[in-house]
């Protein structure tokens, strides 16, 4: 598995593998306003072009099977958003092998964060599995979910 950064001409695979895997998040808890699911073109060509952090694809095998993006501050606190793994790859240990990755890519972070839904438990262990720790904020998207925020330390 490997990470390549992703250019503008990969904006629409990575919009469409984006929508596929968060439109099911998306369904089922109703967070039409900030699911990843319902972003546009224009936001991942801006994410890919930003000047402090890079978009990049997933690869296992040379198949894209997902995506990670990160940015950083000017004091090297990294942020990841979005990461997703395309459904028929997803339980294969890939988001994991990709954090990791990204880790190596970054030595000189002095921290990571992140936030991801509350109410999936699966996504949360992972981030705690990889030495993430809640923060203590969270945001009530609407009746069915909550956004939790995590942070490891280096």
């Amino acid at each position: 598995m490997r990470l390549e950064k992703a250019t503008e001409n990969d904006a629409q695979s990575i919009l469409d593998s984006q929508v596929k895997a968060f439109f099911p998040l998306m369904n089922k808890y109703k967070d039409y306003d900030t699911n990843p699911a319902n972003e546009n073109i224009e936001t991942v060509i801006t994410r890919i072009n930003r000047p402090n952090g890079n978009f990049y694809k997933i690869l296992a095998e040379d198949n894209f099977v997902g995506a990670i993006c990160v940015f950083w501050k000017e004091n090297a606190e990294f942020w990841i958003s979005p990461m997703f793994i395309l459904p028929a790859y997803q339980g294969k240990g890939l988001a994991q092998k990709s954090i990791t990755l990204i880790e190596e890519m970054f030595p000189q972070a002095i921290s990571w964060e992140l936030a991801t839904l509350l109410e999936e438990k699966r996504i949360c262990y992972l981030y705690e599995k990889m030495g993430f720790n809640k923060t203590g904020v969270s945001k009530k998207l609407n009746d069915n979910t909550t956004l939790i925020f995590y942070k490891k330390v280096c």
